[in-house]
């Protein structure tokens, strides 16, 4: 295997970290975001940065934030019919997602990781294929830890076939298009209508108490 297959390693171990042993998602997050430019920085990739702000075709980047905003719509609109795993104010009051934390965290969540992540698992570790990649997989593979004890075990298997095909799609559409922006705003609007759906199911109510 490829010597680059070992940087997703890092971000795997910046979540759990910080999920599991500081209970923090600030610093999930932001430790998730630091491996991964330091591997971006070890590895020095060929892969110009401004390939982030690259679109070929305006019709790109309406599907790309249409089709991926309605995830967080359609998880509102079906939120009575999922099932938690125990009190989940709780859970993210836990790792310090409640009361003025949650806006913040939305806004860096919404705006700087699609940028990290769709340079790191579309740019660096991408494929051109058009069949299932080994990162696709990769790249859904840590959002189980984010889910772990917050869902049942059948719901995060459904999230990690979404996410599944959520990396594959923005690997065919960067494909298309030649460029990232599409992938990455697509990213932004699946990051920002999910978010704002849990805070508004959630923390929203739990910021009031």
């Amino acid at each position: 295997m490829n010597k680059k297959w070992l940087a997703p390693i890092l971000p795997y171990l910046a979540v759990w970290a910080g999920l599991f042993l500081f209970k923090s998602a600030w610093l999930a997050l932001t430790g998730f975001h630091a491996v991964i430019l330091l591997a971006l920085f070890i590895a020095r990739p060929s892969l110009p940065v401004e390939t982030l702000f690259k679109s070929k075709n305006p019709k790109w980047m309406l599907a790309s934030v249409i089709l991926c905003g309605l995830s967080g719509i359609s998880l509102y609109a079906f939120w009575d019919m999922f099932d938690t795993a125990g009190d989940l104010s709780a859970h993210l009051k836990e790792i310090g997602l409640s009361g003025g934390a949650w806006l913040p965290f939305i806004a860096y969540f919404a705006i700087v990781n699609p940028f990290v992540e769709e340079y790191f698992w579309r740019g660096f570790l991408g494929h051109s294929t058009k069949k299932l990649y080994v990162g696709d997989f990769v790249f859904a593979g840590y959002h189980a830890m984010i889910l772990w004890d917050k869902v049942p075990l059948l719901t995060v298997f459904v999230a990690l076939i979404l996410l599944v095909t959520a990396g594959w799609l923005w690997r065919q559409i960067q494909r298309e298009d030649e460029g990232l922006l599409a992938p990455v705003l697509g990213h932004a609007a699946a990051d920002l209508s999910i978010l704002l759906c849990v805070y508004l199911q959630v923390g929203l109510c739990t910021s009031l108490l």
